[in-house]
């Protein structure tokens, strides 16, 4: 399967699980790069290949075949991020980066060696799930974003959904990552701004940023 194929069915999937994004053939094509036409081109082509399902205007949905494939794609990704990032101490940004090009030359064997090298972990250090052997998520996501944390709460921080160079450069210069406590110290909610305490340090941010990171609270 081709590259350009695998990362079609990616974006389908990934897309699908944000609410800020949608999978019509117009936005996967915006966010791979790509021409409207060729986003509904490579469409159809996979639908006749019975990896999704594809109506004119109507979003993109993968079948059980597409998605068990885009499962496997995130799962070998997100193994290269965490190897790379517990072997050689990588950023959020370069990990995700490199991950990129490796997930497309890994085969289910070494993906499992990884795994097991790595002590078969649930989570990639942006807080992502890491789908077992069988394509499958098992853990269960009870997570929030900031923008709708209460205030004088505590939480952990659960995923940093991004791969912006410029947020992550900002996250690790705050100690913003994933399993580090935050305290919710104001919600502002005519500017959409949330302050935050972390390590006695003080911080505001802005919707771009609360909307992007996912917190779990602190019972």
């Amino acid at each position: 399967m081709s590259v350009a194929v695998e990362n079609f069915i990616k974006a389908i999937y990934k897309n699908n699980l944000n609410s800020i994004n949608n999978t019509k053939p117009g936005s996967i094509a915006k966010h791979l790069g790509i021409s409207n036409a060729a986003a509904t081109d490579m469409a159809k082509k996979l639908a006749d290949k019975d990896l999704l399902n594809y109506e004119k205007y109507k979003p993109l949905q993968l079948t059980a075949k597409g998605e068990k494939i885009a499962l496997n794609i995130i799962r070998k990704h997100r193994l290269w991020e965490a190897f790379l990032f517990k072997t050689f101490d990588m950023s959020l940004h370069d990990i995700h980066r490199e991950a990129e090009l490796l997930e497309h030359e890994t085969s289910n064997f070494l993906a499992e060696k990884i795994s097991a090298y790595l002590g078969h972990p649930k989570f990639d250090p942006h807080g992502d799930p890491i789908p077992n052997s069988d394509g499958e998520i098992t853990t269960t996501d009870i997570s929030i974003s900031l923008e709708k944390a209460i205030e004088n709460k505590t939480y952990t921080i659960a995923r940093l959904m991004s791969d912006d160079k410029d947020f992550f450069d900002f996250c690790a210069q705050n100690s913003l990552k994933y399993g580090n406590t935050i305290e919710v110290v104001k919600q502002f909610s005519n500017t959409k701004m949330t302050q935050i305490k972390i390590n006695n340090n003080t911080i505001l941010l802005n919707q771009d940023f609360t909307k992007i990171i996912y917190v779990n609270e602190i019972n």
